[in-house]
């Protein structure tokens, strides 16, 4: 009895676990059984395994063939283990050497080729975490894989020049099989032009409403804008995440892990330094924003914002249990989500903006003399912002219609570089005090620290008091209230808030909307 094993990685979420494959030939009539639950993608690897050994000029031995995927309660799922069962089963056939503790991670194609698989990158830094930094990818996998550090990452095209390497006879192999560049494969060598991102110049007047976009850009705030169709509610979230700074090392490899889980990014070669920006329709599902699908559930639109923006433009129209999932990641910043075949876990530390009009026809700002709506219509449409979902949204505006003296004039607005610069100056004085109590922006502050360590004066708050007192206020609201504040002072330039600054962060969480 020959017996033949390799290593493999199982992706849960955004954590992966070393799969030790073993491949086991017997002595009975040719088959081939794979054990440890794996998945109908991975069951059908028996087929493409063959084809491709055969192909490659190193057929699969023709007795019994048994893989085992240790351990073998966790379920594996995904084409990418296709290569490290094949290489196991070859050695155990003895026509290649021993492999080492290297992890294999590919798709087998019919022709012997290998093709790329999503979940590379989160796959190699599970491996090197846990102490295998050896790492074998299709060549269209081996930038994206290579951004991990401390990963020594080899990619091939072929199964037969991975035989090769490892020992097996040249003579039978095909190679002189070497496939061109696929769709989809990318080009390391090749950067792609980045598209103009949107300029804060573009906006005419809403002087509130751009002050409002640099406090929530400033301290990670999260955001809703009010008003009718046309007042500039999108053109100013669409450029929220142009006045975000970039993204740190760790910060940008979560975001890429997440975007190459999705498979959003084809062939990363580069990590994504730049505050993701998502916008999901109104029609999107639960499944859709938070996550989930059959099986092993799988990140939604939330955590695709991780470290950036999840912009819900017309959010009434959206189901209301849809918005309500998302009071729980807005706290944690992160989601769980369990499904019958397991539970993943995934960053969520998003900044939310809704956009809403504040009737069904979107005619009553103003005076409404224009509304056709009824007083029901109008509480029944805005009663889809939940109070709980509301109390959790720091800053609620109301954005009026652009005067004739702003539309159409050059202005001297800021752009966005400009704001970008305080914006940057704020985020390293919060970075500054915030630090050494394990926290990065205002928004994250707790409640204890705001009144603990960075608690403020009785004569700075009393009009935060007094608002708590009287219930224009609950305790959650209190709270954001001294983080806003704090940002207006970081934007200012001052150490510690002043009594105005608690009274334009109180202006600015006035609600927007009436339920």
């Amino acid at each position: 009895m020959a017996l033949g094993r390799t290593y493999s990685v199982a992706l849960v979420g955004l954590n992966g676990y070393i799969v030790e494959v073993e491949a086991d030939i017997g002595q009975t009539l040719p088959a081939f059984i794979i054990l440890g639950l794996p998945d109908a993608s991975l069951n059908e690897a028996k087929e493409r395994i063959r084809s491709a050994a055969q192909n490659s000029g190193i057929p699969l031995s023709r007795r019994k063939i048994t893989a085992n995927l240790i351990p073998a309660s966790l379920p594996k799922r995904g084409s990418g283990f296709d290569l490290a069962i094949a290489l196991a089963a070859l050695l155990a056939s003895n026509d290649v050497r021993s492999t080492g503790r290297t992890v294999f991670i590919a798709e087998l194609g019919l022709d012997g080729r290998l093709r790329p698989v999503r979940g590379v990158l989160p796959a190699v830094m599970a491996a090197v975490r846990a102490g295998y930094p050896d790492v074998v990818v299709a060549q269209a996998n081996a930038a994206e894989a290579g951004l991990v550090p401390g990963a020594r990452v080899k990619g091939y095209s072929t199964l037969a020049r991975l035989a090769f390497d490892f020992g097996a006879d040249p003579q039978d192999l095909a190679l002189g099989f070497e496939p061109g560049p696929e769709e989809g494969d990318g080009d390391p060598g090749t950067d792609v032009t980045p598209a103009i991102a949107p300029d804060m110049r573009d906006v005419s007047g809403q002087s509130e409403a751009r002050k409002a976009l640099e406090v929530a850009a400033a301290g990670a705030h999260h955001l809703l804008l009010t008003g009718p169709p046309g007042a500039g509610k999108t053109m100013l979230a669409e450029r929220l995440s142009g006045l975000l700074p970039d993204l740190g090392d760790m910060e940008a490899m979560e975001v890429t892990a997440i975007h190459s889980l999705c498979a959003l990014t084809s062939a990363s070669v580069r990590l994504l330094r730049r505050p993701p920006y998502e916008n999901p329709h109104h029609t999107a599902s639960a499944a859709a924003i938070i996550g989930g699908g059959s099986g092993l559930p799988r990140p939604g639109a939330a955590s695709r914002a991780h470290r950036g923006i999840l912009f819900l433009d017309e959010a009434p129209e959206y189901e209301r249990r849809v918005l309500d999932a998302l009071r729980q990641p807005l706290e944690s910043g992160e989601l769980v989500i369990h499904r019958s075949a397991g539970t993943a876990a995934y960053p969520a530390r998003f900044q939310l903006v809704l956009a809403a009009n504040p009737c069904p026809c979107g005619k009553a700002s103003g005076k409404g003399v224009d509304c056709t709506c009824t007083p029901t219509m109008r509480r029944r449409y805005l009663s889809r912002l939940s109070g709980p979902l509301l109390d959790r949204v720091d800053i609620q505006l109301q954005v009026e219609r652009v005067s004739l003296a702003d539309f159409g004039q050059p202005g001297d607005e800021e752009d966005t570089a400009t704001i970008a610069e305080r914006v940057q100056a704020a985020r390293k004085l919060q970075r500054d005090r915030l630090v050494p109590f394990g926290f990065e922006t205002n928004s994250q502050a707790p409640g204890r620290l705001l009144r603990g360590a960075l608690r403020l004066g009785p004569p700075t708050t009393r009009i935060l008091d007094q608002a708590l007192e009287r219930g224009a206020l609950t305790a959650r609201g209190y709270d954001r209230v001294l983080r806003l504040a704090w940002t207006l002072a970081d934007l200012a330039g001052r150490n510690i808030p002043e009594a105005d600054d608690i009274g334009q962060a109180l202006s600015l969480r006035q609600a927007a909307v009436s339920v």
